[in-house]
């Protein structure tokens, strides 16, 4: 059972940093797109403007497209 256990993890490791990639890749664009969708400068409004509801509403969009990723890589 060691033999196995031994040869499984590196493929273990890489997948993972593979799907890890992958993720942060698709989280990325997603979001760059959310910002091109946008009809104001959303770094503005949270930066400047101190709009709390546009981050809260950003960080929901963000949490929910966390999940969604998780998922489909799962």
């Amino acid at each position: 059972m060691e033999q196995f256990t031994n040869d499984v993890r590196p493929w273990l490791l890489l997948s993972t940093l593979i799907y890890a990639i992958i993720g942060m890749l698709v989280f990325g664009g997603a979001f760059a797109i959310f910002n091109k969708l946008m009809p104001f400068s959303v770094r503005k409004e949270i930066e400047q403007d101190q709009n709390t509801a546009l981050g809260v509403v950003i960080g929901s969009f963000l949490i929910g497209l966390s999940i969604i990723i998780a998922a489909a890589i799962h």
